[in-house]
């Protein structure tokens, strides 16, 4: 990225969680001559983050770059775990990592990169914003198997210009590992976390249990043709999609087709009716402005894991119609739906229903 290097725009504020990537990008960015402010959100409570803030103010005390907190909690709880447990309670299938790149990691760092004069603000996920003609494109990172740009569908195409991602031209995890290695750091073989960060020990069901009483949610496993086939332990223990785990046998395999949070019906069905045709997107966000999606064809994820699949997208009154090219299996309410143009991260949406 091209720019005039004056004293406003050659600050960035840097969400920083102790972790080896957020680490790695502070020292790129430092290497490409900006100053960097880091900061590290408290989401939880103050003692379950006494690690990653210790973590963080070390590696910035190393690097000798400023380092602060901000304290969200209050803000965390009510638009990420409120939204989280909801969600499942209505038998749908959240994914809180991008309600939190929409509503915390980039709308209040923005927010407080203004408060403090700061231009840019960066963290050490993986993806790349370029530069073309006029204006600029969210891109998938160079190295493919750590790409997270589908957790960013919900920036604005205005906001593109103050976004920095420094990992996203890494070839490798182990480029981020030899970065800070080398600056001595001693942590750079540090465990990553697979997990969702506010839910110790990946205990979701545990955890959202305590926001409603799970008896409420208890009902009975059933065909197609609505037809009982035996009763479940609640529709917030399962997914569109799942086999495993389900706690009844029929004597062939049988997966979540669809779940009724209206009378608790949990609906199992054979491999082949997990297959759609298409779906509808609510809540989405196409990224840049005039974006016309008529007459042509992107590549679709349906989950961060997925392979993509090929459909055409159109605007149906509030929401994005997508329709696969070919039928695609598992597509699950509550999930984020995230379209590409070649390697163009053009917008996404949450999973409504499917047809």
């Amino acid at each position: 990225m091209t720019t005039m290097m004056n004293n406003y725009n050659k600050k960035v504020l840097l969400g920083m969680s102790g972790g080896i990537d957020s680490s790695s990008a502070a020292i790129i960015l430092q290497e490409k001559g900006f100053e960097v402010i880091g900061v590290t959100f408290i989401q939880k409570s103050l003692e379950s983050m006494e690690e990653a803030v210790a973590d963080a103010k070390r590696i910035a005390r190393m690097l000798d770059i400023e380092h602060f907190v901000m304290d969200l909690r209050q803000a965390f709880e009510q638009e990420i775990v409120q939204y989280f447990h909801t969600e499942y309670e209505k038998g749908r299938t959240p994914n809180p990592c991008v309600k939190c790149n929409k509503e915390i990691k980039y709308k209040r760092f923005i927010e407080e990169a203004d408060r403090r004069g700061i231009h840019y603000i960066s963290s050490g996920q993986y993806a790349r914003v370029v530069k073309e003609n006029d204006g600029y494109l969210i891109k998938k990172a160079k190295n493919l198997s750590k790409d997270q740009s589908y957790y960013l569908y919900n920036l604005q195409g205005k906001d593109l210009d103050r976004v920095l991602f420094p990992l996203g031209e890494l070839d490798s995890k182990e480029q981020a590992r030899q970065l800070l290695k080398s600056k001595g750091v001693e942590f750079y073989q540090k465990k990553e976390s697979q997990e969702i960060c506010f839910i110790q020990d990946d205990k979701y069901i545990e955890f959202i249990e305590q926001y409603f009483d799970p008896k409420t949610k208890l009902g009975n496993f059933v065909d197609s043709d609505g037809n009982v086939l035996g009763k479940h332990e609640g529709i917030h223990k399962y997914t569109v999609g799942q086999r495993k785990g389900l706690g009844i046998a029929l004597g062939t395999p049988h997966y979540v087709l669809d779940i009724n949070p209206d009378n608790n019906n949990v609906t199992l069905g054979l491999s082949n009716q997990l297959e759609k045709s298409g779906c509808y997107l609510s809540d989405y966000n196409i990224i840049y402005d005039n974006y016309d999606l008529n007459g042509k064809e992107f590549s679709c994820k349906i989950r961060y894991s997925s392979r993509e699949s090929i459909a055409r997208i159109s605007r149906v009154n509030d929401k994005l119609f997508v329709e696969f090219k070919e039928k695609v299996r598992a597509v699950t309410p509550g999930q984020s739906l995230v379209f590409y143009d070649g390697d163009v991260l053009i917008g996404g949406g949450i999973i409504d229903k499917t047809v």
